[in-house]
């Protein structure tokens, strides 16, 4: 017995001092300075951690009515048919990250080759109102350490009503002959741009990189090495990494958001040799995979509409179909700017959600085809993922509102400790990787994007055949 009250002060010393650890590193991380220098951070943060509470408060309190609600569902048909699916499709999720886990922990980036081994590349930067960023842009690209003779540098103006075409021209005049640069005669939107330069290009790998991306030194050598080290190789998609981080609260979200999306999400599907979606922030394609399927590309059409957004989705797709490895190097990183505001993020996640949606039904004519000689079970695990997000979708927005209307106060509960235990991952992820607490900010985007985004995935399908870029001044057409 004498024993035990010194092993109970040791537990209760570690305790402590882990609590006591916890609780310095939230503080300095709501008061450091990227933190305060806007004040609505600090508050958003302290509002997200007692949201929480609350959610844990109203689930304790109302546990039981939420026991009965499960039995009164038992009870009946349809309520034991919905308790049965939405069982098997939890067992499906932590299946499947499960499967993400583990292939995520046997991949490795590809280490950059040797200046010898490395091809020619063309690097396309499309811009449109851009302004300066695109010049900060091309700097940072002839900043690069590739060889200066195997490197082509293609920008084009996709008819900005700004002064992007000044800053180019600027830009040609500091580079000489290491840039090329073009006009379109008027706005044509991205993927004809791109087109433009892959006609231009004189490549043996194609790169492309939006005008309002930031490379590293090492970037664009990383990111192609793929191609050397494997010949099935087809495209390689970069490490996106959020710019405008240092004040707005949207960007310090998406930021945590951008690292478990790559770094965690893609890793996994590189492992599998199909990571689904190339950014066009940073992408590398092999010129004959590109040649390949560019009059498809180019004109490419979805109920009758052409498709004037998605295009890294749509190369990324066609590449995939021709049984091409796509990659993704986390070594290959790029800065990139993303919106501040509330509007300007539904708008980019209503673009990726039509995209999304068309792309998944393109992948369906293929993906249970012999469309790859081996390596096909992962690719196909992967897109049912995708497709029952998309099966899903309605489903789960009408159990939602039904959750609200039956027991509003169990449904912000039940929603609200869902969000605390599935973002502690994203954190802890964050903090794995880059040894901060900014982590922390993932726990107020999915409360925003629970109760502010929810609707997204929903509209996304019912307006999927809508055309339009939605930001940066293009009009939306129906």
């Amino acid at each position: 017995m004498a024993s035990e009250k010194p092993t109970s002060n040791i537990i209760l010393s570690n305790t402590k001092s882990r609590t006591k650890k916890i609780s310095n590193g939230f503080n300095s991380f709501l008061n450091s300075k990227s933190i305060t220098e806007n004040p609505y951070n600090k508050i958003v943060l302290f509002s997200t951690f007692l949201l929480m509470l609350l959610g844990v408060y109203f689930l304790s309190v109302f546990y039981g009515d939420f026991e009965q609600l499960n039995l009164d569902k038992m009870s009946t048909t349809i309520g034991y048919s919905f308790i049965v699916l939405a069982t098997t499709l939890m067992a499906f999720k932590v299946s499947f990250f499960i499967y993400k886990a583990y292939n995520y922990f046997k991949y490795k980036p590809i280490a950059s080759v040797s200046d010898k081994e490395l091809p020619t590349i063309t690097v396309i930067v499309p811009a449109y109102n851009e302004g300066k960023q695109v010049w900060d842009t091309l700097m940072s690209l002839d900043n690069s350490n590739y060889p200066k003779e195997k490197i082509q540098i293609i920008s084009i103006d996709d008819g900005s009503k700004d002064d992007t075409w000044d800053w180019m021209l600027d830009a040609k005049t500091k580079l000489g002959d290491r840039l090329e640069i073009y006009q379109q005669p008027e706005n044509q939107g991205k993927r004809h741009a791109l087109y433009r330069g892959f006609n231009l290009g004189t490549g043996e790998i194609y790169v492309t990189v939006d005008s309002d991306s930031i490379v590293t030194e090492d970037t664009l050598r990383n990111l192609v090495s793929p191609f050397v080290k494997d010949e099935n190789c087809g495209a390689v998609a970069g490490n996106i990494r959020v710019l405008n981080n240092k004040k707005a609260m949207l960007p310090k979200m998406l930021d945590v958001s951008f690292v478990l999306s790559f770094e965690f999400v893609r890793s996994a599907e590189s492992n599998l040799n199909s990571v689904l979606c190339t950014p066009g922030a940073l992408a590398a394609y092999k010129s004959t995979a590109v040649h390949e399927c560019l009059p498809q590309w180019i004109n490419q059409t979805f109920m009758g509409q052409p498709s004037d957004i998605g295009e890294d989705r749509a190369m990324t797709n066609m590449i995939l179909k021709q049984g091409k490895h796509v990659l993704f190097q986390k070594n290959a990183v790029a800065f990139t700017n993303v919106p501040e505001e509330y509007m300007g993020l539904y708008k980019m996640f209503i673009r990726w959600g039509r995209s999304n949606v068309r792309e998944n039904l393109e992948m369906a004519k293929y993906v249970f085809t012999n469309f790859r000689a081996k390596g096909k079970s992962g690719t196909r695990i992967l897109f049912i993922s995708q497709f029952l997000k998309i099966l899903m979708s309605y489903p789960l927005l009408i159990s939602m509102l039904f959750f609200v209307i039956v027991h509003p106060l169990l449904f912000i509960g039940s929603t609200l400790v869902t969000i605390l235990v599935i973002s502690t991952f994203s954190v802890l992820f964050f903090a794995s990787q880059y040894k901060t607490t900014e982590g922390f900010w993932a726990y107020s985007y999915s409360i925003l994007f629970t109760f502010g985004l929810f609707w997204i995935t929903p509209y996304a399908i019912a307006t999927a055949n809508r055309r339009g870029w939605l930001t940066r001044g293009l009009e939306e057409k129906k």
